[in-house]
């Protein structure tokens, strides 16, 4: 359970740093991965960015002492970080529905959002269908959108991405791009470093490179792949969601940190359900 412990000591260090500044930087380096897979790993665990977490909770604070103290709107604000009174009450009002001001008012409904601690809870019941594959290096070749260590910018720009390849005339193309293993249509997130992190809309193939698209090589690696039906969209952030909150921690295994791949299938007029499958790389955690 140690990627548990290095999650909640993440979790720590933003808690004491509601009311300063808070870097993303550092508290990935507690959690022991990368800024992005940081972000990315806690926005699938919880259902929430981090900066919407960090947003919630500094509101949830700044109500508090609100309530209770006599501070003045603009001192809290510049207390959670708000050097704007209008930027300030904006945050304030998305998360409780009322302004700063209003709090003073006895009977005001507020929400409070408390700290996130993870843990094993009793779960299970609900089987995960997977099988483990060995596979040799994947090359794909497709389209691409550069994204962000924000993962809320990247959650807004990825379904775009794929509306605007779905109704554009590379998509047809690299459906019949699809020649190998993985068979279908792969999303792929590829993290190289800050300033190069990318998202594909590819095929598992060794064709030429046509024009306008891009190829990837994608390391030689064991993989956990996970079989689901359903909504796309919904299918797949459920898998990885209890990738890391039930299978992980009991398989034996460790995350690899290697890109991961949605697959679906070649269908070219869109479709939005069906079966899918999600490979992530995996490795023993003695290596």
């Amino acid at each position: 359970m140690e990627w548990l412990r290095q999650l909640n000591n993440a979790i720590e260090y933003i808690e004491s740093n509601l009311d300063s500044e808070i870097s993303y930087d550092e508290a990935a380096r507690i959690a022991c991965c990368s800024t992005y897979y940081f972000q990315r790993i806690f926005t699938y665990v919880t259902g929430v960015s981090l900066a919407e977490y960090i947003r919630r909770r500094r509101m949830t604070q700044a109500a508090f002492e609100l309530q209770q103290t006599d501070k003045r709107v603009l001192d809290i604000a510049l207390k959670y970080g708000y050097t704007s009174p209008t930027s300030f009450n904006r945050a304030f009002q998305k998360v409780h529905g009322i302004t700063p001001v209003a709090v003073k008012s006895m009977g005001s409904k507020l929400y409070a959002y408390l700290p996130i601690r993870f843990s094993v809870n009793v779960a299970g019941g609900n089987s995960i269908p997977y099988h483990i594959e060995e596979k040799g290096s994947i090359r794909i070749v497709g389209v691409r959108t550069q994204l962000v260590e924000d993962m809320e910018t990247n959650l807004k720009e990825v379904p775009k991405f794929w509306e605007n390849a779905l109704n554009g005339q590379q998509f047809s193309k690299i459906c019949r791009l699809s020649q190998g293993e993985p068979e279908g249509i792969l999303g792929v997130s590829v993290f190289q470093n800050p300033d190069n992190i990318y998202y594909y809309i590819a095929a598992s193939s060794n064709s030429p490179v046509p024009n306008g698209m891009y190829e990837y090589e994608i390391p030689a690696a064991t993989w956990a792949v996970f079989e689901n039906d359903g909504y796309f969209k919904e299918s797949v952030q459920e898998v990885f969601r209890r990738f890391y909150t039930e299978w992980l921690l009991f398989s034996g295994y460790e995350y690899a940190g290697f890109p991961d791949m949605e697959v679906y299938p070649v269908v070219e007029n869109g479709a939005i359900h069906g079966h899918s499958e999600v490979w992530i790389a995996i490795k023993n955690k003695e290596d």
